[in-house]
């Protein structure tokens, strides 16, 4: 194998594949990146055994055909590091050599027969919706899935299927947050009825696929196994296993009290509050009574904190203590200058609407 590659795009490609590889693993092999050049293209590929990556490089000049498997940090530090606009690389002896103006590399490959093998995306999609419509909707749910293992499946996004339209809802018990995309094309009924629900991690990664003039992404259901693929880049990603919660039973549908706010004016009387929030409640409340809103915050050994402003409200009184982060986190990803705030009772889940396909349900908490 001998290819001559731009530095750049070749940094780029490595600076995602990279992603992928596990920080800790019992089989070294997956510390390494699989590189195959051929005619028909060149790619990189990384797995960690859940998740597989393979982006096909571009302003690559191939001279011969090959495939080598090569130790991902140090491949892609040489890479980073040099600052040729063009690096070749060529196989001989069990070595690869990255040569550039100045320099010449020799790392140690390992057979790519060893390599775990990754299911392909062959044929058409059982899925296709607009690549920037998925990553929106995914920053907007992403965060409020659960850090830590349950025994319920919320360490992943829900995928559902209602109408044209693909809900992601993602959950960590305390606080839930919902977003819709619109599907391109018609979907198999067959297909219309699963909801799956895929690892964080891997939504992540579909985040960082980059863009290119409204990029359609197709997606692909295979056994326990989902494939995504864009543009130059395939995702392969096993499915988070067991039940995702009931979550539609606790999205509140007959509140009376009802706000609309502004998004940045709300966002940063939470963090401000926040600065004199107990320790050991880490809360602060909401107060909201006629043409009035307030957001405190106090610590027996530290002080208070009162932040008030207007609002357009008619209603009854009320008083709820909610978790300043959680809110913020949900505040930080409207785009809308306003939102709408709907309440119930004190001992309810507060719940925040912006447009027509996103919701954040949460949970409020005990400041007594």
């Amino acid at each position: 194998m001998k290819a001559h590659f731009n530095r750049i795009a070749l940094a780029e490609a490595l600076g995602m594949i990279t992603s992928v590889i596990p920080s800790r693993t019992p089989r070294p092999i997956l510390r390494c990146v699989r590189l195959t050049v051929s005619a028909a293209a060149v790619n990189l590929c990384a797995t960690d055994l859940e998740v597989g990556l393979t982006i096909q490089v571009s302003e690559v000049k191939m001279e011969s055909e090959g495939d080598t498997v090569l130790d991902a940090d140090r491949f892609a530090a040489i890479v980073r590091e040099s600052s040729d606009a063009v690096l070749t690389l060529e196989l001989s002896d069990g070595t690869c050599q990255i040569t550039g103006s100045d320099s010449r590399f020799t790392i140690y490959n390992q057979d790519p027969k060893d390599y775990p093998t990754m299911i392909g995306f062959d044929g058409p999609g059982d899925l296709a919706m607009d690549l920037e419509d998925l990553q929106d909707a995914t920053r907007h749910v992403l965060f409020a899935a659960a850090k830590e293992s349950s025994h319920y499946a919320i360490n992943g996004v829900l995928w559902e299927i209602k109408g044209k339209k693909l809900s992601l809802v993602a959950t960590d018990g305390r606080r839930l947050a919902r977003s819709r995309v619109n599907l391109t094309g018609t979907v198999d009924p067959e297909v219309a009825k699963q909801r799956i629900i895929v690892p964080a991690k891997t939504m992540g990664l579909l985040e960082r696929i980059g863009l290119n003039d409204r990029d359609v992404l197709s997606v692909k259901l295979v056994g326990n196994q989902v494939v995504f693929r864009c543009s130059n880049v395939v995702l392969t990603s096993n499915l988070v296993e067991g039940s995702f919660p009931k979550y539609e039973e606790i999205i509140p549908g007959d509140y009376d009290k009802k706000l609309t706010l502004n998004t940045g004016t709300v966002l940063s009387a939470v963090r401000r509050a926040s600065l004199l929030a107990s320790e050991e409640s880490k809360g602060i409340k909401i107060s909201i009574s006629r043409d009035n809103l307030v957001f405190s915050g106090k610590a027996p050994e530290t002080g208070a904190a009162e932040i008030s402003m207007a609002a357009s409200y008619s209603g009854e009184p009320i008083s709820m203590g909610f978790n300043p982060q959680f809110l913020a986190e949900a505040l930080r990803v409207i785009q809308a200058s306003e939102f709408e705030l709907e309440l119930g009772q004190s001992d309810r889940p507060g719940l925040i609407k912006s447009g027509p396909d996103f919701l954040y349900v949460l949970m409020p908490i005990n400041l007594a």
